[in-house]
């Protein structure tokens, strides 16, 4: 391990919880819609290739957004956009940081420069930063949106770089919990890297980290020396 003098997160499933099933069911209640299990998984076989579309460039943010949404658009006679800006106010209000989350960005404060870099969208990340109480705690923040590239591809971290002041990226640590976004993108730009496996997952072949935590506690007791 090394001393680092900036840490990059990904957000979602790295330092929040995102339960977009409880955010769904909440934001079709309002319509009186019962969204149920089998809705979701519905939903999810056309969200996550459009997530792949999106992170390979394919496809921009508001074509994912209102594309995932087409079919229960035409169902409620609803704009496809309304139904996404329901959505993400929804997992606004459910979202929750991880375990050790709060304990781990608390002791970083002061040791290194902080910041987030996330294939996430605007109208969710800083109202959930605001409602966390961790809105002060990140120098920079990084939105895909805002830089019409999503990770990995270089461009979203070319930009990170140039807001961190353009530093050594080996003194830059990316942790998140997505081989190909986080830590694939992340040693692309030649940034330590450390994967955040909670689920005893496999790496894909070809991907290697270079350190892996199974939580975010392991992860600051690893910090905890280099800082």
């Amino acid at each position: 391990m090394k001393a680092f003098n900036w840490i990059l997160f990904d957000a979602d499933e790295t330092l929040f919880h995102f339960d977009a099933f409880a955010g769904l069911q909440l934001m079709f209640k309002g319509y009186g819609v019962d969204f149920t299990a089998l809705h979701y998984e519905e939903y999810q076989a056309l969200n996550q290739p459009l997530w792949l579309q999106y992170q390979s460039g394919e496809i921009n943010a508001k074509q994912l957004q209102e594309q995932r949404f087409h079919y229960w658009g035409q169902q409620l006679n609803i704009a496809p956009s309304v139904l996404n800006a329901g959505f993400l106010r929804a997992m606004a209000d459910v979202c929750t940081p991880l375990p050790g989350a709060v304990s781990l960005l608390n002791a970083l404060i002061g040791k290194a420069k902080l910041g987030i870099i996330t294939n996430g969208f605007t109208d969710l990340q800083q109202i959930r930063l605001e409602r966390t109480g961790l809105h002060n705690h990140f120098d920079i923040l990084v939105i895909s949106e805002q830089v019409g590239a999503a990770k990995p591809h270089p461009q979203i971290f070319s930009h990170a770089k140039e807001l961190m002041g353009n530093p050594d990226p080996a003194t830059v640590l990316m942790v998140g919990d997505n081989p190909v976004a986080d830590i694939s993108g992340g040693q692309q730009a030649g940034f330590y890297t450390c994967w955040l496996n909670r689920f005893s997952a496999t790496l894909p072949a070809g991907i290697t980290a270079d350190l892996e935590v199974q939580s975010l506690t392991e992860l600051e007791a690893a910090l905890s020396a280099f800082l």
